[in-house]
């Protein structure tokens, strides 16, 4: 049995493992990077530690330290409730608020990560405070942020159409994008329905139709109205700095692309040193359960691709005679270990490994290209990918491992469905005409 079988067999068993067992996978997964790398590579230990995703740990330790702040001094319960009072107590427009918001902060340049990193914290908390499910709002949050991506000035566009064009290929980068943000929006949509998005709607029709100044948030069942406007959270001077340390990160992160892990614990090591009281317990409210988890899954999936074994995946499928077999696989290929990886690498890695298939002329390169992107994108829910983990630490501490193994289901679900329907949808017809 080769190496690389043997390292997919232990992944394998590291999901049932953790799934049968009350054990942490991440934690599971770092041993098994231990035990494989050393082992079955003959790796030393510094190689296995060489793929912890520290970016990833500076970005879940320093978003969640700085909204545990902002929740601690009231700053979100704050913009929550002016969040209601923009959409007029419609609570059931917000998903769509925030798929618009992360969409619009995508397509305009900024990364995906960064965009979820800002956002996310607000929507779980709107989704906290007004029950709507949790697994819906961020699955929504992502898919926005995802399908934004591929505007052609977008992170995932121009990585996409710059391969595109450096390995001679045709491309099209308004089908590209307005098939990504097509297929996020259907996703989206799915979840918006199956999670609950009917019975919100329901609620808002009848609820009361008044200004939403005078009766924030009321919803049928509701024993009382909440308070009117001049009972709300009020700006004060801890509050008014908070926010505007949220400005300076999303300024920061969006227009000057500094790093929204670093910039984040700055604003809220500041924010300690200002407000020392409000900051009791914040370090502890870290989700540190999810920081090892997805930081044990990343540096064994980060031990695989260094060593080969998703290239030797691809040699396999290079292998397969059939071209539109091969183009399936390789859409498959790209779900899977999106879900686990960087989309970003994975977009930049396997459009060159389908090159000789396109230039045969059997499958349409922009096709199959356009079906490649979306299958390794719209995984990104996973809570093994830097979005999904977002999602999950912002999520309430009562609700986080229903979130965590909600998005997991999502994101396997979508990993499998998402290349068949795109390979149906925009592969198979191109190689028919």
């Amino acid at each position: 049995m080769s190496a690389e079988v043997i390292a997919l067999i232990v992944l394998v068993l590291v999901f049932l493992i953790a799934t049968v067992r009350s054990i942490n996978m991440g934690a599971l997964a770092l041993v098994a990077a231990f035990v494989v790398g050393t082992a079955v590579f003959g790796v030393k230990v510094t190689d296995v530690l060489g793929g912890f995703p520290a970016n990833l740990f500076v970005i879940l330790v320093g978003v969640t330290y700085l909204f545990a702040l902002a929740k601690n001094n009231g700053t979100v319960d704050w913009i929550v409730h002016r969040a209601v009072i923009a959409v007029r107590g419609r609570v059931a427009l917000m998903p769509w608020v925030m798929f618009v918001v992360c969409a619009a902060i995508t397509a305009i340049g900024a990364a995906s990560p960064a965009a979820v990193a800002i956002v996310a914290p607000v929507a779980m908390g709107f989704a906290a405070r007004y029950r709507i499910n949790p697994v819906m709002m961020g699955l929504m949050v992502v898919q926005g942020a995802t399908g934004g991506s591929f505007s052609p000035i977008g992170i995932f566009g121009a990585i996409t159409n710059g391969v595109v064009d450096k390995s001679h290929l045709p491309g099209n980068p308004a089908v590209l994008f307005f098939s990504a943000i097509g297929a996020c929006a259907l996703i989206s949509l799915i979840g918006f329905l199956t999670l609950g998005g009917a019975k919100l709607l329901q609620r808002d029709r009848e609820s009361p139709k008044v200004p939403a100044m005078t009766l924030v948030g009321a919803s049928a069942g509701d024993s009382e109205p909440e308070p009117a406007d001049d009972a709300l959270p009020r700006l004060d001077a801890q509050r008014s700095l908070t926010l505007a340390g949220l400005a300076v990160l999303a300024v920061g992160a969006l227009v000057f692309d500094l790093d929204i892990g670093f910039l984040a614990l700055a604003v809220a090591v500041v924010l300690t040193l200002i407000f020392p009281s409000a900051a009791r317990g914040t370090v502890d409210k870290i989700s540190w359960g999810t920081v090892l988890l997805v930081g044990g899954i990343v540096t064994y999936v980060s031990l695989l691709e260094d060593q080969g074994t998703v290239k030797w995946l691809g040699d396999g499928v290079a292998h397969v005679g059939t071209p539109l077999l091969a183009a399936f696989l390789i859409c498959l290929i790209g779900a899977v270990v999106s879900a686990f990886a960087s989309t970003t690498g994975i977009l930049g890695a396997l459009i060159p490994l389908a090159v000789p298939f396109l230039q045969t002329g059997q499958v349409g390169a922009v096709g199959l290209v356009t079906a490649l992107a979306i299958s390794a994108s719209v995984v990104d829910c996973s809570p093994f990918s830097t979005n999904g983990a977002l999602v999950v630490a912002n999520a309430d501490v009562a609700d986080r491992d229903n979130v965590f193994k909600r998005l997991m289901t999502w994101g396997m679900t979508i990993m499998v469905v998402a290349p068949v329907l795109c390979w149906t949808v925009l592969v198979v017809p191109g190689s028919l005409s």
